[in-house]
């Protein structure tokens, strides 16, 4: 049981980096504001969150650690703060640069604009 831990946190860990080197790649390459947010908040909950998972995992599995509960406690409690918090402060940006036009996009369909 604790190799499969191991192993699931390992891939979880490599899973974070390759979805960090997508949101930078998108923070580079995408157009504007709203979908650069959107590569960055796949930064942060692909890149944050599931590695923080996968070492509260790894931490489980490793029968080395001398405190591997509140190793593997913190990290789960910090993954799941970071997924509450993440999309709320993205849609808090993209609201408040909606609300203050502060970014030139021309939309196709704008549902913000019928609300106001």
């Amino acid at each position: 049981m604790s190799e499969i831990l191991f192993y699931l946190g390992a891939i979880m860990i490599t899973i974070g980096g390759i979805c960090d080197l997508f949101g930078a790649l998108g923070l580079l390459k995408f157009p504007n504001f709203y979908i650069r947010l959107h590569a960055a908040t796949v930064g942060t909950i692909g890149g944050a969150v599931v590695p923080l998972f996968g070492v509260g995992f790894l931490a489980l599995g490793a029968d080395f650690l001398p405190h591997k509960y509140a190793i593997a406690g913190a990290s789960f409690v910090t993954g799941i703060i970071v997924l509450l918090a993440a999309p709320a402060g993205s849609h808090a940006l993209a609201y408040a640069a909606h609300k203050t036009k502060i970014v030139k996009w021309e939309p196709k369909c704008d549902h913000l604009e019928v609300e106001e």
